[in-house]
C-alpha cells in the first residue's frame, strides 16, 4: 500500500528531451522562475504543514454505506493523488499532490455521516444539506470543516449488478480555494480504479447510456479527481492546441477521459501548465502553511495589449505584499461556460513585468481575458488596487482576434485618471493636452467614438447632461439616443438610474469587448418607460451586462404594453443586437428581469438605444 510520505518540498526535476521543443523550453523556463521564488521564499521562517484531504460518506437515513467502500475508496484516492503527483513531475514541480488521511490499519480515514430523511427525499440539489450533517461528525473528529478540504462521498446511486443498470441523483459539484474547500461526489459498488481498464461487460448508464464499465469508471472517478481540482481551487479550462496532445485537460472535459488510455480509446487526462502553477502553492501541495491566512494586496499596472497572428500578447506589471511567481490568463469565449477557456502563463521579472502570449482562440467568438495572479502563499487574485484584470475582446471568423476595445479601455482609463486627479485644477490648457495624449492612444484616432465617450464623461463628471430634459416626442432631430433623453418612469434593482455611464469607479459602457458611448444602466429588476407620442420608426441598438460584474438578464422591450422583442438569457461576455419597427408606439418600455439566477450582479445595460424617424 502506497503511503503518503512524499516529501512535499522535494520538486524533483523535468525530464530534459535530446531536442526540446519551443513550448518544452517554454514550460521549462517558467516552472524554474517560478519554483526560485516559491522556493526563497518559503525558506526564509519556514512554517512546514500537514495539510490533508478530509474524507465524509454520507447515507441517507434508510441506507447503509456500500460493502467494501474503506477498501475500494482508498484505492481510488491512491489513484487520483498518483495522477496529481505524476503531472506535477511531468510539467516539473516533482511529485506534489494532495496528503491522504490513514488510520492505523493503512486504510483511508473516513468519517460516517448520516442524514435525518429517507433516500426519495433528497436529490442533486441536496449539497448543502448534506454538507450540514456532516459538519458536526467533522469537528467531534476535531477538524473544522470551514477550513480543511473535504470530499464528501454520497450514497444516492442505484447499482443493479444483475441488469448492469447504474442511475444515481447525487450532488455533483465542488468549490474552494487554498485554505478550504468542499467537494461532492457518489460512490456506488461498481466504481474501482480495477474496474478502470475493462472494456467489458457493457452497462447501462442513466446519464450517458450505453457504455462500458471501464468508461463508466473513467467518468466517475474522472469526475472525483476533476471536482477535488474545484475544492483546491481550480477553475475550469481546456487545453490549447499545442497542449492537446497531452490528452484532455482535467478541468476541462478531461472528467470523463480520466484512464482511458489504460482501454487503449484515446491519451486520458493531464494537468495544464495553468493547473501546476496554481497548485505548485498549494499548502497540501507544498507543505507549507506560511501566511496562508493572509490575503495579499496586489496592484496591475502598465497594461498594454498587441494583436497577432490569430493571437496576441498581453502584458502588464504586477506588484504584491505577499510575492506573485506566476500570472494566468483564462481566454473564455462566450457559450459552454467557461469550460472551453484557453489559458497563457508567463511569470514576472524581478519588478513585476509579466507578458503573456495568447493564442488557440475561439473564432467568430465574442470573449474575456481574465487575468489571474499567483502568490506564494497559495492564493490567487487577491484584493487588487488600480485597473480590474478583466477584459472584453472578439475573435473574427478567420481567426483575428480584435482587441480594439481592450485598447480603447486603456486609452480612456488614462484619460480619466489625469481628469480624476487634476480636480479643481482642470483646465483649458490640462484639457487640450489631455485630448492629444488620448487621440495619439485611441484605436480609432483623434476623430473617433472613443473621444466622444471621453467627452461624454467629462460633461457627467462635469454636470453638463444633453437633452435629458426633453422626453422622445419633444426631440426635433432625426435620431436620438434614448440615453440622451427623459424618461417617464425609471426603476433599478439597484443604485440609482444612470445613463451614458457605469454608477462605479470605471464609468465606462463596456460590455461583449466593445465600449459604448451611449447607454442606460438598468441593473435587474428595471423598467424605463418613454414617450414617443408615435413620432418615431424604429429602435435599434444592443444589450449585455457590463464586463466588470457577472450576472445575467433578461431584456424585453414592450410598445404600448404589447411584448415587441425578448432576449434569451444573456450573461457577461456577450451581445445581443435589436432593431424593432415602433411606427405608430406610444408608450415604450424597456425591462430587463433576473434570468432565474438571482439579481446579484445584474448589471444589464441598454446600450447605443437610438430611436430614428
Amino acid at each position: 500500500m502506497i503511503r503518503p510520505a512524499l516529501l512535499a518540498l522535494a520538486w524533483g526535476i523535468l525530464p530534459v528531451a535530446a531536442e526540446p521543443t519551443d513550448l518544452g523550453r517554454d514550460i521549462s523556463s517558467q516552472v524554474t522562475a517560478a519554483r526560485a521564488i516559491l522556493d526563497t521564499w518559503h525558506a526564509q521562517d519556514p512554517e512546514a504543514g500537514n495539510r490533508r484531504l478530509h474524507i465524509v460518506y454520507w447515507s441517507p437515513s434508510d441506507r447503509e454505506p456500500c460493502a467494501g467502500y474503506q477498501t475500494r475508496l482508498t484505492r481510488i484516492m491512491e489513484h487520483i493523488r498518483g495522477f496529481y503527483a505524476k503531472e506535477m513531475k511531468r510539467l516539473g514541480f516533482g511529485p506534489r499532490t494532495i496528503n491522504l488521511d490513514y488510520d492505523k490499519t493503512g486504510q483511508l480515514r473516513i468519517h460516517l455521516a448520516q442524514g435525518d430523511k429517507p433516500y426519495a427525499e433528497y436529490n442533486v440539489r441536496s449539497g448543502q444539506e448534506v454538507r450540514r450533517d456532516c459538519v458536526p461528525v467533522l469537528k467531534k473528529a476535531g477538524i473544522d470543516a470551514d477550513r480543511e478540504t473535504v470530499l464528501i462521498f454520497c450514497n444516492l446511486a442505484t447499482w443493479d449488478a444483475g441488469k448492469l443498470v447504474f442511475k444515481h441523483k447525487s450532488p455533483y459539484y465542488a468549490g474552494g480555494s487554498h485554505r478550504q474547500g468542499t467537494a461532492w461526489q457518489l460512490d456506488s459498488p461498481e466504481l474501482d480504479t480495477i474496474n478502470l481498464p475493462k472494456t467489458k461487460p457493457m452497462i447501462r448508464d442513466g446519464q450517458y447510456g450505453r457504455i462500458s464499465l471501464g468508461k463508466h469508471n473513467s467518468i466517475f472517478i474522472g469526475g472525483i479527481a476533476h471536482e477535488l481540482g474545484h475544492a483546491l481551487g481550480l477553475p475550469h479550462n481546456m487545453a490549447r492546441p499545442d497542449e492537446a496532445a497531452a490528452g484532455t485537460a482535467l478541468m476541462g472535459s478531461g472528467n470523463r477521459t480520466y484512464g482511458d488510455e489504460l482501454r487503449k480509446e484515446g491519451k486520458g487526462s493531464f494537468l495544464t501548465l495553468a493547473h501546476a502553477l496554481r497548485l505548485a502553492s498549494h499548502p497540501q501541495f507544498s507543505g507549507s502553511v506560511k501566511g496562508m491566512h493572509r490575503s495579499p494586496n496586489q496592484k496591475f499596472s502598465d497594461f498594454k495589449v498587441t494583436p497577432g497572428d490569430r493571437s496576441f500578447t498581453f502584458s502588464g506589471k504586477v506588484t504584491a505584499d505577499v510575492p506573485v511567481y506566476a500570472v494566468v490568463a483564462y481566454c473564455d469565449p462566450e457559450g459552454g461556460g467557461d469550460y472551453n477557456a484557453t489559458t497563457a502563463t508567463a511569470g514576472p521579472d524581478k519588478d513585476g513585468n509579466f507578458t503573456l502570449h495568447c493564442r488557440g482562440l475561439a473564432p467568430g467568438k465574442n470573449a474575456e481575458l481574465r487575468i489571474v495572479s499567483c502568490h506564494v502563499n497559495g492564493a490567487t487574485s487577491a484584493r487588487s488596487r488600480g485597473p480590474q484584470p478583466k477584459f472584453g475582446y472578439s475573435v473574427t471568423p478567420d481567426g483575428t482576434p480584435d482587441v480594439s476595445g481592450i485598447q480603447q479601455r486603456f486609452a480612456l482609463e488614462a484619460f480619466l485618471r489625469g481628469l480624476k486627479s487634476s480636480g479643481d485644477t482642470w483646465s483649458a490648457s490640462l484639457e487640450e493636452a489631455a485630448y492629444k495624449q488620448l487621440a495619439a492612444a485611441a484605436p480609432d484616432g483623434p476623430d473617433g467614438e472613443t473621444l466622444r465617450i471621453a467627452r461624454r464623461i467629462q460633461a457627467h463628471l462635469q454636470r453638463q447632461p444633453r437633452h435629458r430634459s426633453t422626453t422622445p416626442n419633444g426631440i426635433k432631430a432625426p435620431s436620438v439616443s434614448l440615453a440622451d433623453t427623459k424618461p417617464d418612469v425609471a426603476k433599478v434593482g439597484w443604485g440609482r438610474p444612470a445613463y451614458n455611464i457605469l454608477p462605479n469607479d470605471s464609468l465606462l459602457l463596456e460590455a461583449g469587448g466593445r465600449i459604448f458611448e451611449t447607454g442606460i444602466y438598468a441593473h435587474a429588476p428595471a423598467t424605463h418607460i418613454y414617450t414617443l407620442a408615435g413620432r418615431w420608426k424604429r429602435l435599434q441598438g444592443s444589450c449585455g451586462i457590463a464586463s466588470s460584474s457577472f450576472g445575467s438578464a433578461v431584456f424585453i422591450i414592450r410598445g404600448d404594453g404589447k411584448q415587441l422583442w425578448k432576449s434569451r438569457p444573456i450573461k457577461a461576455g456577450s451581445l445581443r443586437e435589436f432593431n424593432l419597427d415602433v411606427t405608430g408606439v406610444k408608450s415604450l418600455e424597456l425591462v430587463t428581469e433576473d434570468a432565474g439566477d438571482s439579481n446579484r450582479g445584474d448589471w444589464a445595460l441598454w446600450l447605443n438605444p437610438m430611436l430614428s424617424r
